[in-house]
């Protein structure tokens, strides 16, 4: 749910936006619903801050992820709603070999994508894969907490960031005085976070983050360009020794009823991909295994499955496409 002074409600269904046939609302409407929501001290913050993230639970609703922002002098107020069931990987169509690497004992696992497709979703689907099936000390830094895990063989402490810890990286900075065996961090947003992501991953513990990101291969080229020039060959190096898998993923409107549908492009990270990495010649990846191989399939191959099996239009498969052609000659329409 949008909340904008000037128009009146609106709702997205699957990326498109429909108005409440009502009033437009007003900047002290809009700001008196802010309030509503917010605590006396987090309403301090957003007038500091321009901006805040929250998350907020209504027993007879459910329980929504909110953005609030300043713009053009008044408040906007951008709603989500959460889901209270926590989806397996299969139901949310992730690929199956995912599972042999987040039970991995130690290494890098990156969930990218445009924001709204769907990262943090995924991100708890894994993380309750974890706490099925291993017996360990699992951290969460999020912001917002969304989900809301129960402790099965897994231990689950979940930090909410601004109320349990100052930022991601303070609290990445003490994490390993936790003692986790898997860290989850719901979004890397700076590179001294990143680093210590990496030495996390480098020294024996599974971390699992989210990335905004248009494809597998620009995220880690994004993240390689946090660091300054002089740093990133090294960054390099530590990326090919530690990543296990990135998985890039959309999410696409159903050709039948509202919802979506995940599409996803993926690059394991095997003996050809890391010396594409340390080479500094990842935008070479897609290109040489755009057919498909074990270490890579690209997002058009996941939309064209998509397009044969009825889910999907083949316009809307071809709007997500990187490669317009590729996609064409895999789904065979002219």
């Amino acid at each position: 749910m949008l909340l904008t002074a000037g128009v009146p409600p609106s709702i997205k269904f699957s990326n498109d936006i429909k108005r409440a046939s009502m009033d437009a609302l007003t900047p002290s409407v809009c700001e008196e619903y802010a309030k509503e929501i917010m605590s006396e001290n987090a309403w301090k913050v957003f007038l500091n801050k321009g901006d805040y993230d929250l998350a907020v639970t209504y027993p007879e609703i459910g329980r929504f992820r909110v953005n609030l922002y300043r713009q053009r002098n008044s408040v906007s107020i951008t709603l989500r709603h959460i889901t209270d069931v926590l989806f397996s990987l299969e139901k949310l169509r992730v690929p199956n070999w995912v599972k042999e690497y987040i039970l991995m004992p130690q290494g890098l696992i990156i969930v990218s994508g445009p924001a709204g497709h769907g990262k943090t979703t995924t991100l708890a689907a894994m993380v309750d894969f974890i706490n099925i099936n291993r017996r360990c000390n699992i951290i969460t830094l999020e912001d917002p907490i969304e989900y809301l895990h129960k402790h099965k063989k897994s231990n689950v402490n979940q930090r909410d960031i601004g109320l349990d810890t100052e930022s991601f990286y303070e609290g990445l900075k003490h994490v390993f005085r936790q003692d986790p065996d898997v860290i989850v961090v719901g979004e890397m947003r700076d590179p001294d976070s990143f680093a210590i992501a990496l030495q996390a991953a480098d020294t024996g513990h599974l971390v699992i983050t989210t990335v905004h990101a248009s494809t597998a291969a620009s995220t880690i080229e994004r993240i390689i360009n946090m660091f300054p020039p002089h740093q990133q060959n090294l960054i390099r190096t530590r990326i090919a020794d530690n990543l296990l898998f990135v998985l890039s993923q959309r999410l696409v409107p159903l050709k039948k009823g509202e919802g979506r549908v995940l599409a996803c492009e993926n690059i394991i990270n095997s003996f050809g991909v890391k010396n594409l990495i340390r080479e500094g010649k990842t935008h070479q990846i897609k290109s040489q295994m755009l057919t498909g191989t074990d270490e890579y399939t690209s997002l058009e191959s996941s939309l064209s499955k998509l397009y044969s099996e009825g889910l999907i239009t083949f316009e809307d498969g071809l709007q997500y496409s990187e490669n317009k052609q590729f996609y064409k000659d895999t789904t065979k329409v002219v």
